[in-house]
C-alpha cells in the first residue's frame, strides 16, 4: 500500500508539472498564431489511451500510454517527432519555423516560464494555507549530534554550528544541506563557551553529499509515558520525568542517556529524576538492548522555541516567491555539484524511482505540494540547460540567431536535435544505473 501511495503521489505531481510546461509552450505559440497538432499527457507511440479533436481546432488533445512526460508538437518546429517530411515542404504562414525569432523565443521559453510560475503559485498557497515551522539553528541550545563522518571531519557532540565559510545558518535542518551544496571549508561552531573553527577537508564532501544525518538534534531525555508491560513500570516513573543523572554521572541528553544505557546492559543503574522542582533518585533496569522500558517524548516544542510563521494573501506571494528564488539558486549550486566529478554528486542523480523516494509513505498535502513545487523549479532549470532537444538547446539556438541575425540550417538543427537526444538517453541511462545500484545496495 505504500508503494502504490508514493506512485499515486508521482504520477499526479509529474503529470500536473507536464501539463503546466506544455501549456506554456502551447499558450504563447497559439499568441502568435502558430498552429499546434498535438497536446499530450504522456507519450503515445503506436497508440493513446484517449484522444480528441475539437470542431474547428487544429489541435488533437489526448493521453498517451508511456508515462514518461509529454509534449505539445507545434507546426514546422525540428523536435523529438523528427518530421522531417514536414520539414521539406515550404514554409506556411501558421508554422513556427515562419515566425520573427523573439516570437519563438517566447514559445520555447514558455515552458519553464509557466513552470516557475507554478512554483511561486504553490509555495504562496502553501505559506497561506500552513504557514512554516522550523527550528532556528540559534535555538538548537544543546548543539548538534554527530555521526561517525561528522566526527572524522572534526565535530564533537554537543558543538554549536554557526556558519560556514562565515555564511550564518538560519535554519537548523539545513545544516548538512548548505554544508554540501556550498563545498563548504570551515566551519565556525561554539565549543565548551569557546569559538571554535572547524577545517573542512574537501575530500570529505562525497561522503556528506551521500552520508545523510550527519547533524542530529540533541534533547532532554523527558519520559513520555511508561506502558504497563515495561520492566520499570513499577519504578515510579511518571510522563514528563526528565532523567539528569546516572550513578551520579550529569546526563540529561537522549543521546548521552542511550549511550551510557548501552554500557549497563542487564544491569541496574542509579537515576537522577527531575520532576518539575523535585529530584528523585530511582533505581532501574536495563535490558538486554539496553533499554529502560520508557517513551521518549520527541516533541521538539517542549524543549526548543520553534518558530512558526504565518501570512496573509498578500504577504503569501511575495514570501512564496522568495522561496521559489532561493530555491532556484539552490538548485543551480547543486547542478555545479553533479557536473563537478570530484564530488562524485553524479551518483546521487535519480529517475523516477527516486522522486517516488522522496514523496512520504502516507499522503500529506503539505508535503505533496511542497515536493511539487520543487520539483516544478527543478523541471525549468534543467530544461534551461544548453543541450539540443531540450527548451535551453532551442533557445540557445534562437539567441544566436537573434544577435548574428543568421538562422541555423534546418540540417543544423537536426543533427544537434540527434546529439541532444542521445545526451538525454545518457542522462536516464545513468540515472536509472544509479536508482537501480541503490536498489540493490
Amino acid at each position: 500500500m505504500d508503494i502504490i501511495i508514493k506512485i499515486l503521489q508521482v504520477v499526479l505531481a509529474l503529470s500536473i508539472l507536464v501539463l503546466v510546461h506544455e501549456f506554456g509552450h502551447f499558450f504563447f505559440a497559439r499568441l502568435f498564431k502558430i498552429k499546434v497538432e498535438k497536446f499530450y499527457l504522456f507519450f503515445d507511440p503506436w497508440f493513446s489511451l484517449f484522444k480528441y479533436k475539437p470542431k474547428n481546432s487544429d489541435t488533437e488533445y489526448g493521453i498517451g500510454w508511456l508515462p514518461l512526460g509529454g509534449y505539445c508538437k507545434i507546426s514546422g518546429m525540428i523536435d523529438e517527432s523528427m518530421d522531417k517530411e514536414a520539414m521539406q515542404l515550404p514554409p506556411q504562414p501558421w508554422e513556427f519555423r515562419s515566425k520573427p525569432a523573439w516570437q519563438r523565443f517566447f514559445v520555447m521559453f514558455g515552458g519553464v516560464f509557466f513552470n516557475f510560475l507554478l512554483a511561486i503559485l504553490i509555495y504562496s498557497a502553501t505559506l497561506f494555507t500552513w504557514g512554516e515551522e522550523y527550528l532556528k539553528n540559534e535555538d538548537a541550545v544543546y548543539g548538534v549530534q554527530c555521526n561517525d563522518l561528522a566526527k572524522e571531519i572534526g565535530f564533537v557532540n554537543g558543538d554549536k554550528i554557526i556558519s560556514f565559510d562565515g555564511e550564518k545558518i538560519e535554519k537548523f535542518h539545513e545544516l548538512q544541506m548548505i554544508m554540501a551544496r556550498n563545498q563548504a571549508k570551515t566551519a565556525s561552531v561554539t565549543r565548551a563557551d569557546s569559538i571554535v573553527d572547524v577545517a573542512i577537508d574537501p575530500v570529505y564532501i562525497p561522503a556528506v553529499l551521500n552520508t545523510p544525518g550527519m547533524f542530529s538534534l540533541r534533547a532532554p531525555f523527558q519520559i513520555l509515558a511508561v506502558s504497563d508491560s515495561s520492566h520499570n513500570a513499577g519504578a515510579g516513573l511518571m510522563p514528563y520525568d526528565r532523567i539528569i543523572a546516572i550513578d551520579s554521572v550529569e546526563a540529561f541528553i537522549v543521546q548521552d542517556v542511550q549511550s551510557i544505557l548501552q554500557e549497563h546492559k542487564g544491569d541496574t543503574i542509579s537515576v537522577t529524576i527531575q520532576r518539575g522542582a523535585e529530584r528523585l533518585e530511582k533505581t532501574l533496569f536495563v535490558d538486554n538492548d539496553g533499554l529502560i522500558g520508557v517513551a521518549v517524548d520527541g516533541d521538539v516544542r517542549q524543549f526548543f522555541n520553534v518558530t512558526t510563521e504565518k501570512y496573509s494573501v498578500l504577504a503569501a506571494v511575495p514570501a512564496g516567491a522568495d522561496k521559489a528564488v532561493s530555491t532556484i539558486r539552490n538548485y543551480l549550486k547543486e547542478l555545479k555539484l553533479i557536473f563537478s566529478p570530484k564530488t562524485e554528486a553524479y551518483k546521487s542523480v535519480g529517475s523516477f524511482i527516486a522522486i517516488g523516494n522522496i514523496f512520504p509513505s502516507s499522503w500529506d498535502w503539505q508535503i505533496f505540494w511542497n515536493l511539487t513545487a520543487w520539483l516544478s523549479i527543478m523541471l525549468a532549470v534543467v530544461n534551461l540547460l544548453p543541450i539540443p532537444a531540450l527548451d535551453g538547446g532551442h533557445i540557445l539556438f534562437l539567441i544566436y540567431e537573434i544577435v548574428t541575425r543568421r538562422k541555423p540550417s534546418d540540417k543544423v538543427l537536426e543533427y544537434a536535435q540527434v546529439a541532444g537526444m542521445i545526451i538525454l538517453f545518457a542522462i536516464m541511462f545513468l540515472a536509472f544505473g544509479n536508482d537501480i545500484y541503490r536498489l540493490f545496495k
